[in-house]
């Protein structure tokens, strides 16, 4: 994965040692970390390159950063919002399945209808 992050330009390509091992300073370590929590959160190795590019730059606007995340954010809400009406269809369907040896069921019908 780290090698991902260096071809993504989000890690510097490190030093190495006479055989061939990587040599990591603690930034590197600490922009590893800062990478995992905003995988943990869900951002695109995109926003996080970005992201990263903030951290990094001191002379930032924290409206740059705030932008960033409050985009993330409303688009976490848009598919928990698809999540559950998925979710809703899925209930709907199950109770309607009577789950007995009858070869009728309303989930493959709806399955095989198509969307809505």
């Amino acid at each position: 994965m780290v090698r991902h992050y260096e071809s993504l330009g989000l890690l510097p390509k490190v030093a190495r040692t006479d055989s061939g091992y990587r040599l990591y300073s603690d930034a590197d370590v600490h922009t590893l970390r800062f990478i995992k929590r905003g995988r943990e959160l869900g951002f695109s190795m995109e926003e996080i390159g970005e992201l990263v590019g903030l951290w990094q730059n001191r002379r930032r606007a924290s409206a740059s950063v705030r932008k960033i995340a409050q985009k993330h954010a409303d688009d976490l809400g848009e598919r928990i919002a698809q999540m559950q009406a998925m979710q809703r269809t899925l209930k709907h369907l199950i109770h309607c399945c009577a789950g007995d040896d009858r070869p009728d069921c309303p989930i493959l019908d709806d399955l095989a209808a198509g969307s809505h």
